[in-house]
């Protein structure tokens, strides 16, 4: 008789928030599957089953220097208030730090004061910056990390099954 084959394991699911303006669901590859549209309690992408502890917050340069340098800092730092409470976060950014030591960016701010803000988010916040380079590298680092969680979850998971 024939063994049944195995089934498929179950994707990492990236969830995708609601108010995430241009999705990066064309850069994610097959490796997790992406849900769209979904309210997350912060951030603009979570993984599924770890949203209570995980949260990304996707930021291109343009984005990143306004949340810097702006009145919209204020907003950006409540964010970052809720984000520093998870215990897997990341601020992900669609640029690379040349691009601001460039000044690649339409804004009176300095590079300084950017790159001075990113790094006072994890000295204050416990909150790392990514430097992706692209959409496509931050969608790239993104599914990196659920791929990660999940399978760290999962071995954890099973020790405890087997103590």
């Amino acid at each position: 008789m024939p063994r049944a084959a195995k089934p498929p394991p179950e994707l990492p699911c990236i969830l995708v928030d609601t108010r995430e303006q241009l999705p990066l669901t064309r850069y994610f590859t097959g490796a997790v599957a992406v849900q769209s549209g979904v309210t997350l309690p912060t951030g603009d992408y979570s993984v599924r089953g770890f949203t209570h502890c995980c949260a990304f917050e996707r930021k291109s340069l343009a984005d990143l220097v306004m949340s810097c340098a702006s009145k919209e800092r204020e907003r950006f730092e409540d964010c970052l208030t809720r984000l520093s409470k998870l215990e897997h976060k990341a601020i992900v950014v669609e640029s690379t730090q040349a691009d601001v030591w460039a000044s690649a960016y339409r804004s009176q701010a300095t590079p300084q004061s950017i790159i001075g803000s990113t790094w006072a988010f994890l000295q204050r916040w416990g909150i790392h910056t990514e430097w992706a380079g692209n959409a496509r590298g931050a969608a790239r680092f993104i599914e990196w990390y659920a791929l990660r969680l999940v399978k760290q979850e999962k071995a954890k998971a099973k020790m405890k099954e087997s103590a």
